[in-house]
């Protein structure tokens, strides 16, 4: 059996943290300045302010399903919650609903592809390990 020697890359070099807050709010998780995305999904190729890459990325279904994933766990408490505490009628509670879960899925989904993205870039997956 050999040794081998695993280079571990410093952790304060890039902040996992900070980069997922920076990546939520659809801002490059390098310079915190500079946008993520171009339209509602689009990844930018690079960075407009630090020219840092994006084309590594690979987002994929993450963000469709953590967004699933929290609009479910909220909403179906609530659900629960308004049709025993009000009893409105299905057509009403239907309604209310479903607008809530289409505007907070439409809300959360680019923020959570900025956040996935981030992610990567914080713990230097697909390729970005690589210098510019």
């Amino acid at each position: 059996m050999t040794d081998q020697t695993l280079t571990a890359v410093p952790e304060t070099d890039r902040p996992m943290w900070t980069s997922l807050f920076r990546g939520f709010r659809r801002k490059c998780p390098h310079c915190g300045e500079g946008a993520v995305l171009h339209s509602y999904l689009k990844v930018n190729d690079t960075c407009s302010v630090c020219n840092e890459s994006f084309r590594n990325h690979r987002a994929d279904d993450g963000p469709a399903y953590l967004t699933i994933l929290i609009v479910g766990h909220l909403m179906a408490p609530l659900l629960l919650i308004v049709f025993e505490a009000f009893r409105p009628e299905p057509l009403v509670l239907f309604g209310i609903f479903a607008v809530g879960c289409l505007s907070l899925s439409l809300y959360l989904l680019p923020r959570l592809k900025g956040a996935v993205v981030a992610f990567q870039w914080a713990r230097r997956m697909h390729g970005f390990d690589q210098p510019a």
